[in-house]
């Protein structure tokens, strides 16, 4: 959820979401919330070796992670655990290494594709 600035928010619902909700971007919708008492904070993800390795040879990188709070890095290790073939974690690992060492993050002409630049812009 995002604050509105009013004291209102914005909720952010995934595709899959609003296919099945039949709703689209800009529609109000009913949220009912509850507790889960067996969530456990913490990443539910292990960090990648691969990821951990190229943050400890560069410590630029490392100390931009550090410095995430830890919802941040969460959301980034979710990202980065789904990636499938290693062409993919080296490529998005170089870029989070750059983000995080302080470098601007792509743009989608500088990605090469609409789809890596958004994937970056959400999670940074």
């Amino acid at each position: 959820m995002m604050p509105v600035g009013d004291g209102s928010f914005y909720l952010y619902l995934h595709g899959d979401v609003r296919k099945v909700s039949a709703t689209k971007v800009g529609d109000v919708v009913n949220v009912e919330i509850s507790f889960d008492h067996e969530y456990r904070s913490g990443p539910a993800d292990p960090m990648p070796a691969w990821f951990a390795d190229a943050l400890r040879l560069n410590p630029a990188a490392q100390l931009g992670w550090d410095r995430l709070p830890p919802s941040r890095q969460k959301e980034i290790i979710r990202y980065l655990v789904r990636l499938k073939s290693e062409e993919a974690q080296q490529r998005n690992t170089k870029q989070a290494l750059h983000v995080l060492a302080g470098g601007k993050a792509a743009s989608w002409r500088e990605a090469g594709t609409a789809e890596t630049a958004g994937e970056w812009r959400s999670i940074w």
